[in-house]
């Protein structure tokens, strides 16, 4: 079976956050887009991340929701097709207003950078050589 994977990320601002992930490239499925969440494709018919404002995020939890410019919830890794996709990437996150929480890091058959959103989540982007890979 083929799963699908949809990742629920808080955020505070819808509008900025849309913006943001824009500006890096990503697309919103309008289906199921609105005020209180977005659907951002990460991979057509694979991939997802569900940019929620907290208030309505709050109704799928009754823990208490972490504030991610102090604590770390969660790191997303994204692949990347090449190194030069990598850093275009993180280039992209900075301009628009994200940050770099690490040096880049290359460690020959994988190399990795980062960028921390507008809402302080890490999202790690890396690629990684495919004759490298197991199957």
């Amino acid at each position: 079976m083929s799963r699908q994977m949809f990742v629920n990320l808080p955020i505070k601002n819808m509008e900025r956050s849309q913006a943001f992930f824009k500006s890096l490239g990503f697309a919103f499925n309008a289906q199921f887009t609105n005020e209180q969440g977005a659907c951002m494709v990460v991979s057509e018919d694979h991939n997802y991340v569900m940019l929620l404002v907290e208030p309505f995020f709050q109704g799928f939890t009754k823990k208490p929701i972490a504030d991610a410019s102090k604590t770390t919830e969660v790191l997303i890794a994204l692949s990347c097709a090449s190194r030069e996709e990598v850093d275009t990437m993180v280039k992209k996150a900075l301009a628009a207003g994200g940050t770099a929480p690490n040096p880049q890091q290359d460690h020959g058959f994988m190399y990795s950078h980062g960028f921390t959103d507008l809402d302080g989540h890490v999202w790690e982007v890396f690629w990684m050589d495919p004759t490298h890979v197991m199957s």
